[in-house]
């Protein structure tokens, strides 16, 4: 089972950009797919973006063309890149190891971090 730890959360105006990171344990790494979920007070966690072992993505389209996910197979991270943040971008952001090497559809796997806390206001 993979570890993750998820990094770079905080407090944004709208408007601005984060990078999320999630560190990753275990040589297992390359070869899964990787995603990003989020989860806002009082909703279910849903799902941003993913991507494949190959680098290629998929994201909702609540975040298409705002948000980046990239992976560094050597340092076993992947990350989240976001720009033009919304208010309603706030959550609880959370990586997962994906169950296959694909991202599209993106399956979640059992492993999961602990999350990081993005807040967008003014």
């Amino acid at each position: 089972q993979v570890q993750l730890v998820e990094s770079g959360g905080g407090v944004v105006q709208p408007g601005g950009s984060l990078r999320l990171s999630c560190a990753a344990t275990g040589s297992i790494f390359s070869i899964y797919a990787m995603g990003w979920y989020r989860q806002a007070p009082g909703k279910q966690r849903s799902f941003v973006a993913a991507i494949n072992t190959g680098g290629g993505t998929n994201y909702a389209d609540s975040v298409k063309g705002r948000f980046t996910i990239s992976r560094d197979n050597a340092k076993n991270t992947v990350y989240l890149r976001m720009n033009s943040l919304r208010t309603e971008d706030t959550a609880v952001y959370y990586c997962a190891a994906g169950r296959y090497r694909t991202a599209a559809p993106f399956l979640p796997s059992n492993s999961w971090g602990q999350g990081t806390q993005v807040t967008v206001s003014s």
